[in-house]
C-alpha cells in the first residue's frame, strides 16, 4: 500500500498538541491557483528591477527559487533588495478566487492544541488568505517569511527558529505541507508529516518539484482533502 493510500487513524494523531501548516497550495486546493497571481507579479518584479523580458525574468525568478528557497532570498543575496517593498508588491492580489470552507474551518477548530500558520509568506498574506477561507480565528499565531529572518523552508535554521519560539515540543507536532522537500526537516524533528497535492494529480499542471511518488521515507501521509483528513483524526 502506498502512503497515498494510506487513511490516517486518530491513533496515529493522539500524541499530537501543536498542528503546523504551510498555508499556499495547502490550506486552500492547489486547483484555486492563488499562488498564479503572486508568481506573476515576482517576475514582473524581477523584470523591472532587473530591466529583462519577461520570460528571461521568469526564468531567473523560478532559479532563485530552486537555489535559495525563495525568490525573494534570491533577490536579497544577489541584488540587495529591500524585502518588504518585494514581499507588498508580490502580495498585491485578488484574494476572490478563495470561498469560506466551513468543513475545514470546523476540522481545524475541533483538533485538540495549538494550530499555526507556518509560510514563507508574509503575515498579512497569510490573514488575508486565513479570512477568505474563514479560518483565521481557529488559529493561534503565524509564523512567516520576516519571523524566520527572510530565510525560507527548508531551511533547518528556519524550522529550528519556529519551533523555539513557538515552544513546539516537535515530538508532539504534525506539519502539513504542499511541497515533499519542505517535510524533510519535520520529519527528522520527530514531527508527523502529511503532504497536501493537487486534486486529480493526473490533470494538474504541477512543477517537477512539487511531485511525489507518495512513497518517500520523510512523508507520513499524502492526501489531496485537507477537511476530509483532519475530520478522520478528530471525528
Amino acid at each position: 500500500m502506498t502512503k497515498i493510500d494510506r487513511k490516517p487513524d486518530k491513533a496515529d494523531f493522539a500524541h499530537v498538541t501543536d498542528w503546523v501548516f504551510d498555508l499556499d497550495n495547502t490550506l486552500y486546493p492547489h486547483h484555486v491557483n492563488l499562488f498564479a497571481q503572486i508568481d506573476k507579479n515576482m517576475t514582473a518584479y524581477v523584470a523591472a528591477l532587473l530591466q529583462m523580458e519577461r520570460e528571461e525574468a521568469r526564468k531567473l525568478q523560478k532559479q532563485y527559487y530552486l537555489d535559495h528557497g525563495t525568490t525573494l532570498q534570491g533577490l536579497m543575496i544577489h541584488h540587495g533588495i529591500d524585502p518588504n517593498d518585494f514581499l507588498e508588491k508580490a502580495h498585491a492580489i485578488d484574494y476572490s478566487a478563495l470561498t469560506p470552507q466551513p468543513e475545514l474551518g470546523e476540522a481545524i477548530k475541533a483538533l485538540p492544541g495549538r494550530k499555526f500558520i507556518f509560510t514563507n509568506g508574509s503575515v498579512r498574506h497569510a490573514e488575508m488568505t486565513a479570512e477568505a477561507l474563514g479560518i483565521l480565528e481557529h488559529f493561534d499565531d503565524i509564523f512567516d517569511i520576516v519571523a524566520a529572518d527572510y530565510v525560507p523552508k527548508p531551511a533547518q535554521a528556519t524550522y529550528d527558529k519556529f519551533t523555539a519560539l513557538k515552544r513546539v515540543e516537535t515530538g508532539k507536532a504534525a506539519m502539513f505541507e504542499d511541497l515533499p522537500r519542505n517535510l524533510t526537516v519535520p520529519k527528522a524533528l520527530g514531527m508527523q508529516t502529511v503532504l497536501l497535492v493537487p486534486r486529480n494529480l493526473e490533470e494538474t499542471v504541477v512543477e517537477w518539484w512539487e511531485k511525489t511518488s507518495g512513497e518517500e521515507d520523510h512523508i507520513d501521509f499524502v492526501t489531496d482533502d485537507l477537511a476530509a483528513f483532519l475530520s478522520k483524526i478528530t471525528g
